[in-house]
């Protein structure tokens, strides 16, 4: 459950554009906005302390007690989003937003497929293949889960697990599709070939005497010459 909740200490960021969020990024911090009641707070965050709240037991889905530096109050609020360099992984954007712990939100949450290795499809050859990896899941926000497991290990060739078959986390609603597809044992083409081929030679193998007797069978469709006198 995502009961975690991690102080984050920002500055408020009085000026803005691309030129000011590279400096930024330059001296070891995040640029991000705080959205929620109220305008937007645009701050920026040492980008180590951002990180440490982020990857605690709770994850992405910590509760965050944002206090902006110099003021006392903490606004209450959940990741919304973020972006990555694409070649240092460093985060270089976040966007929070401002929640209340009495009410309800919704969230992603991952999918964890266990059991695999288990399943009766899996040992005759056939593949898990994951449908879905994320559900979006509704609570309040310090009753969010942060994952949800789902086990494939009775699953057999053909099977299929649905949003409908995972139980409802606790005192949390899931809000997909119930008969959307979360995982199957798909059979492998390899698999599924060399088993129309045996249905096939089996047919063949039924036809074959039937065909024979056909041919043996004299032909009496042809009227016989009559006989002379």
């Amino acid at each position: 459950m995502a009961g975690e909740r991690i102080k984050l200490v920002v500055k408020p960021r009085e000026t803005s554009g691309t030129r000011d969020a590279r400096r930024l990024r330059r001296d070891g911090f995040v640029p991000g906005v705080l959205y929620g009641s109220g305008h937007p707070r645009p701050f920026f965050v040492e980008e180590r302390d951002l990180r440490r709240a982020l990857t605690g037991g709770h994850g992405l889905h910590a509760i965050l007690d944002v206090v902006l530096d110099g003021q006392s109050k903490e606004h209450h609020a959940v990741l919304k989003e973020y972006q990555l360099d694409p070649v240092r992984s460093s985060l270089v954007h976040v966007d929070l937003h401002e929640v209340r712990l009495d009410r309800p939100i919704q969230a992603q949450i991952a999918i964890d497929v266990v059991g695999e290795s288990e399943s009766p499809g899996v040992s005759k050859g056939g593949v898990v293949q994951i449908a879905l990896r994320e559900l979006n899941v509704e609570a309040l926000p310090m009753e969010m889960p942060d994952r949800v497991a789902v086990d494939v290990s009775l699953l057999d060739l053909g099977d299929i697990v649905r949003v409908s078959d995972i139980a409802q986390p606790e005192n949390a609603t899931i809000l997909d599709d119930p008969d959307a597809t979360v995982a199957t044992v798909a059979v492998p083409r390899v698999l599924a070939v060399e088993e129309v081929v045996e249905e096939v030679e089996g047919e063949e193998a039924v036809e074959a005497p039937e065909e024979l007797a056909a041919a043996e069978e004299p032909n009496t469709s042809a009227e016989q010459a009559p006989e002379e006198s």
